[in-house]
């Protein structure tokens, strides 16, 4: 067994006008083949670096190291919130209701139930189940298909994830193009299209991106558990598009659950991340939100940047 590894020297600039650099620097990747862009993705995440605007990456080696056998210790995993934050009034879908939050019971209200000094807030909510970020099932789009409860956790937890990019790339469409080289078969596909920056404005739903129909049949050619999009419909929502929903469609029909709504996957490496997108079990119902979040392990930067003289400077 192998452990894969990049050498290599970095500076790294920052929105806030400093920067770092490194010499030396050590990083475990997922495969040798990985490209400059996805190695400095790796290099920021795993550094848990905010406001970056640019990496410039010069002397890179990838190397393999043998792994010595032994007892494995413990995971060092760190958290990344996928999901918008529900709240009354909130906007998901233009034309579509909002949520509606109100008490049931107030604390106030319930001091008489209980001895003096306990209280408690019961909290209503009143909303569509296409609210925030959330899970579709075949039922939303099929007469009597699998509904919320009936979705094996095996398709929505702790699934590996493989983070497809075109944000930055200006085109709306996710394509068979974009699929193609990629390792989908039991993975959690989530789309980073960057369609998640006009989350609550209008613009939002503005020619927003979208995965076509046969990068859809290609996804479930290749067996992918699930699909995800950080943006208002995994399908072309515009006019143009006459009403048709194929990535919809075609993925529901094969019983690919797909998360829509997403955000916060410029945080994910392009491989190593675990997907989770877990809504409540209700029967008769086929979309409902989720708090879907990623499990990322620590790259193993930490001891080389001591060795290798990591050294932050200002500019």
């Amino acid at each position: 067994m192998q452990q894969y590894r990049a050498e290599l020297t970095a500076d790294i600039a920052f929105t806030t006008g400093g920067h770092l650099g490194a010499q030396g620097l050590r990083v475990d990747i997922p495969h040798l083949d990985v490209t400059e862009a996805d190695l400095a993705r790796i290099l920021v995440s795993s550094l848990g670096l905010r406001d970056v605007e640019r990496v410039e990456l010069t002397a890179v080696r990838t190397f393999a190291d043998p792994v010595v056998a032994g007892p494995p210790g413990p995971p060092r995993l760190r958290f990344v919130e996928l999901s918008h934050v529900i709240s009354d009034g909130l906007i998901t879908y233009p034309g579509f209701p909002a949520p509606v939050i109100t008490p049931h019971l107030t604390w106030e209200d319930s001091r008489p139930n209980y001895a003096e000094g306990t209280e408690f807030s019961l909290d209503r909510i009143e909303m569509l189940g296409q609210t925030g970020t959330y899970l579709d099932t075949p039922r939303h789009r099929y007469v009597g298909g699998t509904d919320l409860a009936g979705v094996p956790l095996e398709r929505l937890a702790d699934l590996p994830a493989v983070v497809v990019r075109t944000a930055g790339s200006g085109r709306r469409a996710v394509t068979e193009a974009d699929l193609e080289p990629l390792t989908v078969a039991g993975h959690a596909v989530l789309l980073h299209t960057g369609g998640d920056r006009g989350w609550g404005t209008p613009a939002y739903a503005v020619d927003a991106p979208y995965l076509t129909g046969e990068a859809a049949a290609l996804l479930v050619e290749r067996g992918a558990a699930l699909v995800g999009i950080d943006s208002v419909n995994i399908d072309d929502s515009t006019a143009a598009a006459g009403g048709e929903r194929p990535a919809h469609s075609v993925l529901l029909a094969a019983g690919i659950p797909i998360v829509e709504h997403l955000t916060g996957l410029e945080d994910l490496p392009p491989h190593g991340a675990r997907f989770t997108a877990a809504p409540p079990r209700i029967t008769a119902f086929g979309t409902f939100p989720v708090r879907a979040y990623a499990q990322v392990p620590f790259y193993e930067a930490h001891d080389h940047t001591r060795s290798a003289g990591w050294q932050p400077t200002a500019s």
